[in-house]
């Protein structure tokens, strides 16, 4: 790993506390991820993209995803191979559960519980979960970004890897968010791993679960 998201993982004191953990309260699924379980589906991730898809620096990723462990996972597997995480204009997009993208290469995540698979593979995607687990749990970048390169390209903002670190103040917080926007989730996730803090997501709860969950995970709410 290399980049922003090796600076990042780097300044995580313990490892082994949670990073990010997704609650769907429509199904009851709750997964938590350490940094260094998170670490690994980027790791599997970025293997995945380079040994079987061909990329690396410079590869716009575009991710159509919820807000969803999967979602950040994509995010810093991009970066891992010095790619670009773009909403337009992506040599590769990953999509879910509804497959949607018209990019050269695509991929889909069902978004079921413990990584489920689709029943059937949508007519022109590969299924991320079928794709990933025979992948290594460790990445090394041949052509690692330097800090100038480009590492978002969202809501018409560029911003470069030593930009985006520098734009993102540190957050010591455990946060616990909805489902929002990309540009949101790459800025809570750079906050959390550089500041020590970690996320909530809870998709499809009302305010009174969302503050049950609050004072369960002893999580702070924002929106932003």
């Amino acid at each position: 790993m290399s980049g922003t998201l090796d600076r990042l993982l780097g300044s995580v004191a313990d490892p082994g506390r949670p990073l990010v953990t997704y609650y769907d309260m429509s199904t009851g699924e709750r997964v938590e991820l350490s940094a260094t379980t998170t670490a690994n589906w980027v790791a599997k991730t970025s293997n995945l993209l380079v040994d079987e898809l061909d990329v690396g620096l410079g590869t716009r990723v575009r991710v159509r995803l919820p807000t969803h462990w999967v979602s950040l996972v994509w995010v810093l597997a991009t970066w891992s191979i010095g790619g670009v995480v773009a909403d337009h204009a992506a040599d590769i997009g990953v999509s879910g559960p509804e497959p949607e993208g018209d990019e050269p290469v695509r991929l889909a995540s069902a978004l079921r519980p413990l990584g489920g698979r689709f029943p059937l593979v949508p007519e022109g995607f590969l299924d991320y979960h079928a794709e990933v687990p025979g992948h290594g749990d460790h990445f090394v970048a041949l052509d690692p970004p330097a800090p100038a390169d480009p590492a978002i390209d969202l809501d018409g903002e560029t911003l470069s890897h030593a930009e985006l670190l520098a734009a993102v103040p540190p957050s010591a917080a455990r946060l616990l968010v909805e489902p929002a926007t990309l540009h949101r989730d790459v800025r809570l996730v750079v906050g959390a791993l550089s500041g020590g803090g970690s996320i909530v997501i809870v998709a499809h709860a009302d305010p009174p679960t969302l503050a049950r969950v609050a004072d369960d995970e002893r999580a702070e709410i924002t929106a932003g």
